[in-house]
């Protein structure tokens, strides 16, 4: 089943005073770049090393779907992560860089640590494992809306095992919690551990207090040149964006299983010959023959459901309308088999 129509371009509450953050020890070279993909000391073509500019990498940590993507992408001042409620969405290292007056912070945004279930649940883990080991700095994000609770408590106390990053305990989520709900959030994760750099309250949706988060983490990172051109905001490939641009629409509405049996694939992004279109061929896989049904929808309308949705995103990525074809494929399985897992990425 495909579809290949297309479609034209169409305070919070106040919250307590974080505490003040000592200045941290300068550290002589940026830390090492986390796997898996490479990026280099300095890239040609950014910004000339300012005197006392700091540079480095930042990731967020939590449990699944307490805010981490909406946090990058609140910080970046643009999408590059993408969001939604269900569990372990972010299945890669994608970073998205922030520049400063006093410097620039690459945030690399992980999946949310959680108890395995597949192979592809366990290689998830590991790569967080591998990003908080090579970070400058480690946020620990809990919404200021839920309790906190023995996941949050073990992963607070699992920070231990990386005692070279600097860490924030962040309470998200200000906007839809009370004064009194933030308070004790706040005195709650206080008290996880002994070394917070600081403690700050915020929203990514309203963005209060995200300069106060950015200005706290920069101080933290190591004196050091930018990393990226300043116009850059991610290292992600355009086909990459696109492939989660088209799994984020297909996410929509989607239940119990079936959010983490599906993947994206991309063919062929291409400007067509004497047109305006740029035409993406792309491939939905899902794991039964029962999740295409589903993914395909009732003659064919929840596929062209999910491109529509896909193409307002893509066609400003691109620049131009986007012709897009989606075919639904089955690969059996493909969370628990490592040769599957391999030729989709993982």
């Amino acid at each position: 089943m495909t579809t290949s129509d297309p479609i034209p371009s169409s305070e919070p509450p106040s919250v307590p005073e974080p505490p003040s953050v000592p200045e941290p020890p300068s550290v002589p070279e940026p830390a090492p770049v986390p796997e898996p993909s490479s990026v280099p000391e300095l890239v040609e073509g950014s910004s000339a090393p300012a005197e006392n500019t700091r540079s480095g990498f930042v990731t967020f940590v939590g449990r699944p779907n307490v805010g981490k993507s909406t946090l990058t992408n609140a910080l970046v001042g643009e999408k590059v992560a993408i969001t939604s409620d269900k569990p372990q969405t972010t299945r890669r290292a994608i970073r998205g860089i922030v520049n400063r007056p006093g410097g620039q912070i690459v945030i690399v945004d992980t999946p949310g640590i959680h108890k395995p279930r597949t192979l592809l649940g366990q290689r998830l883990n590991d790569l967080v494992e591998q990003v908080l080991g090579d970070v400058d700095a480690i946020g620990f994000l809990v919404p200021a809306t839920e309790k906190v609770g023995p996941g949050d408590r073990r992963i607070a106390a699992s920070l231990d095992g990386y005692p070279r990053a600097k860490k924030v305990a962040i309470v998200t989520k200000t906007d839809v919690a009370g004064r009194d709900e933030i308070t004790e959030r706040l005195m709650e994760v206080d008290s996880l551990r002994e070394d917070w750099a600081a403690v700050i309250p915020l929203s990514a949706l309203t963005g209060a207090q995200l300069d106060v988060l950015a200005d706290e983490v920069l101080d933290l990172l190591p004196e050091g040149p930018p990393l990226y051109p300043d116009d850059v905001v991610t290292d992600e490939s355009l086909e990459d964006r696109v492939a989660e641009i088209i799994r984020e629409a297909a996410l929509e509405g989607v239940r119990d299983e079936l959010p983490h049996s599906i993947a994206v694939t991309i063919e062929e992004i291409a400007p067509r010959e004497d047109s305006d279109l740029t035409d993406v061929y792309a491939n939905v896989v899902v794991e039964r023959d029962s999740q295409k049904a589903i993914i395909i929808g009732h003659k064919g309308s929840r596929l062209r459901d999910v491109g529509a949705r896909a193409r307002a995103q893509i066609e400003p990525l691109v620049g131009s309308r986007v012709f897009l074809k989606l075919h639904v494929r089955v690969a059996k399985e493909w969370q628990r088999d490592p040769k599957q897992l391999g030729r989709l990425g993982f």
